[in-house]
């Protein structure tokens, strides 16, 4: 199979859900965009604290440049970088015309993005392209009476052109996938951009008067990726993953006769959006420091040392002062973490001096996180605070004045409608990553705040491949189990075909990452899963198939061509330890559709959870707002709690917190008494509003009650008539999430289930009804495995399938 085919394979494995697994995605769709978060990570505005976006005046005395979400320009000499936008929309990517008396830029309201024209003599501002789509990368030709830019107006991202005077617009590329960042040469007879395709990302080169297009350089999921050209209109500065190392180099590509490149700057650096200046001897980019603070940079066209180019003053255009913002935990001294969000009287996000400030794309929120106090610059004026720490704190909100003289304060008090650690519960996040091709090189120590803010006590970040790079694996034994929050790495195995896997509480990472469709390495494997699921195993890991049903019915006809292609048959087969239930890329619901038949079947599968969330993304949801809360003993440290949570001594949520028992046995034990009519109680808290509560027994639902609102607890008991075997759990069910400290798309919590008579019991007729379903969704995998591996012998995947089947007939004859 050819490297697109297997890619387009690929996308149509990945994402053949339906929109209601994920979250929400606030902004306009593009046409045969498989992951938008992608999209939205790597290609649209990023709000940085620092100069992005460097943009050097065709004067050669100043620079604009993005940061807090406005945009700037420098004057060079003096160092003064003066405020030149000041709305609510987060202001980005400018671009100078050619006499320097403009600047066009892309502005983005949260739910889509516009291309804008500021005049800096005047400050009149006014659209020049707001499509409802998403716009960016404006760019001028080299007379001034156009302007290129990227569009999804017709689908897919393309390349435009506007003419200025008469409003006319002109679609240039008309490829499938996502033309980005487009350059002229100086005598506007060819057009470069960037061009990511389902199986390859491109820099390329166009002759406008024929159309043709010829490919300068190529590579796979270049997150990264920008250019920049000179002005002799002969040479590129791009943005390139290294080769050997986790970080990004600087890189002059030549655009006459053969492509070749010349290396500025060195493999662990994280240089981004380069732009030469105008007289063509430096190229200026941006990077982030220790503090996820940016920084401007530049070097010289030619090579040598990299150096700073420091923002002496900031001008605002208008008086500002200091604001501090404490946060404290009701009942206990001093400050406390927090997730805060801090708004302008103009809705403008404000931010502090440090710190990588991210994007809630659920509720449209920009927050950051603070150790419990925390100090902000900004225009005088009221502003707003939003603050929790993690899913048991409902969201306090308080207002604020910054005034001139001085530093005001404001301070938030967060009361929890719960107090896990009290109870014996310990919360964990099993499933995200640190660094995923994200504009910062983050470094674990990062995740003590962040855990903290989130009141988690264990953090499992997992390594994962960016398609062919492999990052992070120097941090694999890097380990933080002194303190809380526990934190140590595991990694996500990727056959993207078979399913993906998390590995936790292993000592070593399994090799190869990827194999199977979708892969140009490894790509027609005869691997299975199984094998990943034994390696876990032996090393006294914790196995878990992650994000496992994208679907709300997985066992529909439509829905079992969705199923990883061998979850089936590991999960009858009773290989994996643990199903992630709560996920932010799934969906709970059909997940726990999946998970009720195969302990219907008697395998006893405990449940985990975490957000698979990327951590270097502007566009991120935080960590923990799905998670599992395990009841172990403290003392007894991570491997205690890993214990806990493959004992299944558990619930998983995105924000209902639930304490079941069953005549007094919590979840991951037994009662004996099957047959019998035994009392049962749940005390609920939760900090988002709950419409019902739930308890199933062996898949069905025996009970149904009133929920409760945001912010309440309450305390259930009856009695419930159980058969002689199976299980019993208690499950919270709510509507949308649209407000903190909630990110996930309805409100969902599940227990473990309580055994009944012994562990792995089952009824025979749901033990029948279960296996009848799985034996169909079987079928289509099996189905799905030989057409997508088209001929190649595959016994061990055979085999595997074979062991399954026997196993699901013998229990349709019992």
């Amino acid at each position: 199979m050819q490297a697109s085919a297997r890619l387009a394979l690929l996308s149509l494995v990945l994402l053949a859900g339906s929109a209601e697994a994920q979250w929400t995605h606030r902004y306009p769709k593009i046409k045969g965009l498989s992951h938008h978060v992608y999209l939205e990570g790597y290609e649209l505005p990023t709000l940085t604290i620092g100069p992005m976006d460097p943009a050097p005046a065709p004067d050669g005395q100043r620079i604009a440049f993005a940061s807090r979400g406005w945009l700037w320009v420098m004057d060079l000499n003096s160092a003064i970088a003066r405020r030149v936008t000041t709305g609510g929309s987060l202001d980005a990517r400018p671009a100078w015309s050619p006499d320097g008396k403009r600047l066009a830029f892309v502005r983005d309201d949260s739910r889509e993005t516009a291309i804008m024209e500021i005049d800096l003599t005047s400050g009149r501002e006014k659209v020049l392209v707001d499509e409802p789509a998403i716009d960016l990368d404006p760019t001028y030709s080299p007379d001034g009476s156009s302007l290129y830019y990227s569009s999804a107006a017709a689908g897919d991202l393309d390349i435009w052109k506007l003419d200025l005077a008469s409003g006319t617009r002109t679609r240039i590329t008309t490829t499938a996938g996502q033309e980005l960042d487009p350059l002229l040469t100086p005598d506007g007879l060819q057009l470069v951009y960037i061009a990511k395709t389902a199986s390859t990302n491109d820099v390329r080169a166009r002759t406008l008067a024929t159309g043709d297009d010829r490919v300068l350089v190529s590579g796979p999921l270049l997150s990264m990726l920008r250019i920049a050209m000179r002005s002799d209109g002969r040479t590129l500065a791009i943005t390139w993953p290294a080769s050997n190392a986790d970080g990004w180099e600087l890189k002059l590509l030549s655009l006459v006769g053969a492509p070749y490149s010349f290396l500025l700057t060195a493999a662990d650096r994280m240089p981004l959006a380069p732009a030469f200046s105008a007289d063509g001897k430096w190229v200026y980019y941006a990077e982030g420091d220790g503090e996820q603070r940016m920084r401007l940079h530049r070097i010289g066209a030619g090579g040598g040392r990299p150096t700073e180019v420091p923002v002496n003053a900031w001008d605002w255009g208008t008086p500002t002062g200091r604001i501090r913002i404490d946060s404290h935990l009701a009942g206990a001294a001093g400050t406390t973490a927090a997730r805060l969000s801090v708004i302008a009287s103009n809705g403008h996000p404000l931010l502090p001096d440090r710190s990588q400030p991210r994007f809630d794309g659920q509720t449209g929120t920009v927050f950051f996180y603070s150790e419990g106090s925390v100090e902000l610059t900004a225009p005088l004026g009221d502003i707003q605070v939003q603050a929790v720490q993690g899913l048991a704190t409902p969201v306090v909100r308080a207002r604020g004045t910054v005034a001139a003289g001085g530093t005001n304060s404001v301070d938030v008090t967060l009361t929890p409608v719960w107090d896990a650690r009290a109870a014996g519960w310990y919360a964990g996040e099993h499933h995200f990553h640190l660094n995923y091709g994200g504009p910062y090189r983050l470094p674990p120590e990062v995740l003590l705040t962040m855990g903290r803010a989130e009141g988690m006590d264990v953090l499992t970040p997992l390594l994962a491949n960016l398609h062919t790079r492999y990052e992070d694996q120097s941090l694999f034994q890097w380990r933080s189990l002194a303190g809380s929050p526990l934190i140590a790495w595991g990694q996500e195995v990727r056959s993207h075909f078979l399913g993906h896997l998390g590995l936790v509480g292993t000592g070593e990472l399994f090799w190869p990452w990827t194999w199977g469709p979708g892969y140009e390495v490894n790509g027609a494997d005869d691997r299975t899963n199984g094998d990943v699921l034994a390696f876990a195993k032996a090393q006294g890991g914790i196995s878990t198939y992650v994000h496992p049903i994208a679907v709300r019915q997985p066992f529909s006809e439509a829905g079992m061509k969705t199923m990883p292609v061998e979850i089936v048959a590991d999960g009858v087969l009773g290989l994996f330890d643990t199903i992630e239930l709560v996920c932010l890329w799934s969906d709970e619901l059909g997940s726990s559709d999946l998970w009720y038949r195969l302990l219907n079947v008697g395998v006893p599968v405990a449940i985990s959870a975490g957000t698979d969330v990327m951590n270097n993304f502007y566009r991120t949801m935080a960590i923990g707002t799905t998670r599992v809360y395990v009841k172990t003993d403290p003392a007894l440290g991570y491997r205690g709690y890993l214990d806990g949570l493959k004992a299944g001594r558990s619930f998983a949520t995105n924000g209902p917190m639930l304490q079941f028992k069953i005549d007094g046995v919590e979840p991951g034990g037994v009662t004996p008494k099957g047959g019998k009519s035994i009392p049962w109680s749940l005390d609920l808290e939760s900090a988002v509003a709950v419409d019902s509560v739930e308890i199933i027994v062996n898949g069905a639902r025996v009970v149904k009650l009133e929920g409760l609102a945001a912010g309440g607890t309450r305390h259930y008991q009856g009695v419930v008539a159980l058969p002689a075997g199976g299980w019993v759990a208690a499950r919270a069910l709510g509507g949308p999430t649209d407000a903190w400290p909630a990110m996930d798309s309805y409100t969902f919590g599940h227990t473990a289930p309580v055994w009944i008579a012994s562990r792995g019991s089952t009824m025979p007729d749901a033990r029948r009804a279960a296996a009848a379903d799985l034996s169909k969704a079987l079928d289509v995998a099996l189905g799905r495995l030989r057409q997508s591996y088209q001929g190649t012998g595959t016994p061990k995947l055979e085999a595997q399938f074979a062991r399954a089947r026997a196993r699901i007939d013998s229990l349709l004859a019992k």
